[in-house]
């Protein structure tokens, strides 16, 4: 079979690119998924997140190597499965990152990528109340909820702590202004998850001319003598088969099984594939390099009035909460439970906001155990949790055989820089100057945990090392660059070296950038779209 364009995976941003790619009409498309439909109820709540945490159908439950600087863990790390991919099982949480971010993406030599040339693409993507302005658009397909009109009471108090302490309060963070306290947006539109399943793909396959198949593992990339990628091999429902495509391969599998992908097919470093008895291809040093993630550390509070707790915690509550959004498309199940937070300075010598906060209505462990249900605390509890904006550890993906479906080794190598260390400093610093503001000492009973006996530096990256977590933004393992021993994409997403083959989604990005990353996948494949077609018109 022989289509124009193939996509490899029918997540973030391979369901904007199959939306983009058969727009016209002129291009046969197909979209090829390894998992299976978005048949689940439960990924249309914007709170059924927490019902998918540990579901092998739609999440593929990965989990790093143990980790030296983390106390030897091994870290939880999911991965979407199935239509959506990850943007159907996250918090949905809508940061773009500040301009710095793309600024340093054209800083390192790739062309068009500055936050001005990426500033348009934001705005396609959005339906967004604001309307039309200078940095929101009104016209586009992904719905957004500002979550400050429906936030929880305690998020006053979180915002009139940060008017105490100083911080300005910020209504827009993908607005003017980046710095300061306030309410997330979120991918959500009446009530319902906005993914880009939801707001590209599905409506655009009504057309005749854009396939997708379910249950499809993508084995291998086959390129002819001259290095062209004319081919996939494909294991669709146990049967083995090989498609052709007219004019590319679009690998959109994420940051973990793009370069798995590359790797399976011989573009990789050549040390690699010898030791996995692969063909070498292309000798590709960067493949599976560069990889970065968000670390996030989490403080538990008691409270004396009620919090989401409450309102969650109880089969009276959920009843409550069950029946406002039943009727009104409102209430506690209607947006994420990640609500306040923001982006600040952790010290005076910052140029930039290098801390991000996030300040939930509820407060709720992370089971170890897959079999355990992800749930509120039973007391009224919040947290306050933070991560660095832009950490410097570096990590790798790599095969641990030629088996396809064999996971990767991931190793993100947390916390192995000096900077990373500090910033773990500054947001605890951070974090506990917030709790000593009257508004939240005034519902707080006590700190659970870490507790106030943590109060040295040691005893601090103690329980980081125990009890830090990923928060899931998994990015920058084929990068773009313009050189190819240390990136694996040019500034057009094209491989270095092949041709017909390009990686359109998070493994792209040459640094991460500062808060959730679904919006800036999303943009990537916005823009990727338009210079395939531009590509393929010349």
């Amino acid at each position: 079979m022989t289509y124009d364009f193939i996509i490899v995976g029918a997540g973030s941003a391979g369901c904007v690119l199959a939306d983009r790619l058969s727009e016209s009409g002129q291009h046969k498309v197909l979209l090829l998924e390894a998992g299976g439909k978005d048949r689940l109820p439960w990924i249309k709540l914007p709170v059924g997140f927490a019902k998918t945490y540990y579901h092998p159908t739609y999440n593929y439950m990965y989990y790093s190597e143990k980790q030296e600087n983390m106390d030897g863990r091994k870290m939880y790390a999911p991965r979407g499965k199935g239509q959506g991919g990850s943007g159907s099982i996250n918090a949905m949480i809508y940061v773009r990152g500040q301009a710095s971010d793309f600024d340093d993406w054209a800083a390192a030599g790739n062309k068009g990528w500055s936050y001005q040339d990426v500033l348009p693409y934001f705005k396609k993507m959005e339906k967004h109340p604001l309307g039309d302005t200078e940095f929101h658009s009104a016209k586009g397909k992904m719905g957004i909820t500002q979550m400050s009109q429906s936030a929880h009471p305690l998020c006053a108090h979180y915002l009139k702590a940060s008017k105490e302490l100083g911080f300005k309060i910020n209504d827009d963070f993908n607005g003017a202004e980046f710095e300061g306290a306030g309410i997330y947006e979120a991918n959500i539109h009446k009530g319902f998850r906005d993914s880009s399943n939801t707001a590209y793909l599905k409506p655009a396959l009504k057309r005749s001319n854009l396939t997708i198949w379910h249950h499809t593992v993508t084995e291998k990339v086959l390129f002819d003598v001259n290095k062209r990628a004319y081919a996939l091999e494909i294991n669709k429902n146990g049967v083995n088969q090989t498609l052709t495509v007219n004019k590319e391969i679009i690998l959109a599998a994420g940051a973990v099984d793009s370069p798995k992908l590359l790797q399976l097919s011989g573009v990789a470093d050549e040390k690699l594939l010898d030791k996995h008895n692969i063909s070498v291809v292309l000798h590709s040093p960067a493949v599976g390099k560069n990889l970065q993630d968000h670390l996030c550390v989490s403080y538990y509070y008691r409270a004396n009035v009620k919090t989401l707790n409450d309102d969650l915690g109880s089969l009276w509550g959920q009843t409550k909460a069950g029946l406002q959004y039943a009727f009104n498309r409102s209430g506690p199940l209607a947006i994420s439970v990640n609500q306040g937070g923001g982006f600040f300075k952790g010290g005076e010598m910052e140029d930039s906001p290098n801390i991000q906060l996030y300040f939930n209505p509820m407060s709720y462990e992370i089971p170890t155990d897959p079999k355990a249900t992800l749930a509120p605390d039973p007391y009224s509890g919040f947290l306050l949790a933070f991560n660095s904006c832009r950490p410097s550890s570096k990590g790798t993906i790599e095969l641990t055989s030629s088996n396809p479906l064999d996971a990767p080794l991931i190793n993100p190598n947390y916390l192995s820089t000096q900077k990373d260390i500090e910033e773990v400093l500054q947001g605890h610093k951070l974090i506990r100057k917030f709790m000593q503001a009257p508004a939240l000492k005034a519902v707080t009973e006590e700190e659970v945990k870490p507790g106030e006996e943590v109060t040295d530096e040691a005893s601090l990256l103690k329980y980081v090392r125990e009890q830090a977590s990923s928060i899931y933004h998994l990015c920058g393992t084929c990068a773009m660059g313009n050189e190819p021993k240390n990136s694996v994409v040019d500034h057009r997403l094209r491989v270095h070296g092949i041709k017909g083959l390009r990686v359109v989604d998070a493994s792209i990005f040459p640094n991460i950038t500062s808060g959730n990353i679904n919006a800036p996948v999303m943009m990537v494949a916005e823009k990727g779209a338009d210079m395939i077609l531009e590509d393929n018109r010349s």
